[in-house]
């Protein structure tokens, strides 16, 4: 295996002209991966195993390893593997199935149920605005909207009294997605309370409004929630889009199920390669409601 592994550095250094550095990283992660064999009593390359790798990658998790580094020792072995196969080393590539590097990448900031319980409480004033906020960050983190979904929500998406909402999303592709109970409150109040006093002629349909009366934009968002992250006191770096991976994880920390998470983001892709699957609204809606820590509707 010791020939092999220099025959490999030897054609990344002549023959694909890589630097010394690169040659350097993948001696010391291909040595971390033939010491690792050895230890597993493989000694010859016909007896690596997919299982293997996927053992070494588990363990270099666990023990800490940053997810680039994690990803890099991955796309080192693939390589390796690859070159063996090409060169007649070996028949077979127990590498070649294996998931792509982004599997480890980085996770986004979430806020746990408490921090979020938080940031909920802190809206508290019975003013226009205040109504309004509460109403924003409750809709917010009840349906994972984006921001950009979110200011452009109108009051004919809303089925309340189905606990249901219309997003438009990427593409003009549309998708509709439950909204817990203590959501709908929120909504309910601002509607009846809060929006008549922010509305004027140029308000048209749109569900949140500015204190203009005006549509917001995305930064008006953010200041509105860079304002109750810093009351609430969270320390974690957090924009509209953490509400929306805070909503998919405690979901999915309670037990949700994972096509069902998906389809409520309208996007394919939350942490896995899984393709986008069409659900129920019914089941969706079930889903909120067991899983979603202030889903727990009544209709």
């Amino acid at each position: 295996m010791e020939k092999s592994v220099s025959d490999f550095l030897n054609h990344l250094s002549l023959e694909r002209g890589l630097s010394s550095n690169t040659t350097d990283s993948y001696r010391i992660d291909l040595k971390r991966y033939i010491n690792f064999l050895r230890e597993e009593k493989v000694s010859f390359l016909e007896e690596i195993k997919e299982d293997h790798i996927t053992k070494l990658i588990r363990q270099l998790s666990l023990l800490g390893l940053k997810a680039t580094s994690i990803a890099r020792n991955l796309a080192a072995i693939k390589s390796f593997h690859k070159f063996l196969v090409r060169e007649g080393y070996a028949e077979s590539d127990p590498a070649g199935a294996l998931e792509s590097p982004k599997l480890w990448r980085k996770l986004p900031v979430v806020l746990d149920q408490h921090e979020m319980e938080k940031l909920l409480d802190q809206p508290m004033e019975e003013n226009d605005l205040s109504i309004r906020d509460k109403a924003m960050l409750e809709f917010l983190y009840a349906t994972g909207v984006r921001i950009s979904e979110l200011i452009g929500v109108k009051r004919k998406n809303l089925l309340l009294e189905v606990g249901l909402v219309r997003v438009i999303g990427k593409g003009q592709k549309e998708r509709v997605v439950p909204i817990g109970e203590k959501a709908i409150k929120s909504v309910e109040k601002y509607l009846s309370e809060s929006r008549p006093h922010l509305a004027n002629q140029n308000s048209q349909d749109v569900l949140f409004l500015n204190r203009r009366g005006g549509h917001f934009s995305r930064m008006g968002v953010w200041k509105i929630l860079r304002k109750y992250v810093n009351k609430a006191g969270i320390k974690k770096k957090v924009s509209p889009h953490t509400i929306r991976h805070s909503f998919a994880t405690h979901l999915l920390e309670g037990g949700a199920d994972l096509r069902a998470v998906q389809e409520m983001l309208g996007h394919a892709d939350i942490s896995t390669t899984q393709i986008y699957t069409h659900l129920d609204r019914e089941y969706l809606k079930e889903v909120h409601r067991t899983f979603h820590p202030r889903g727990k509707m009544k209709i």
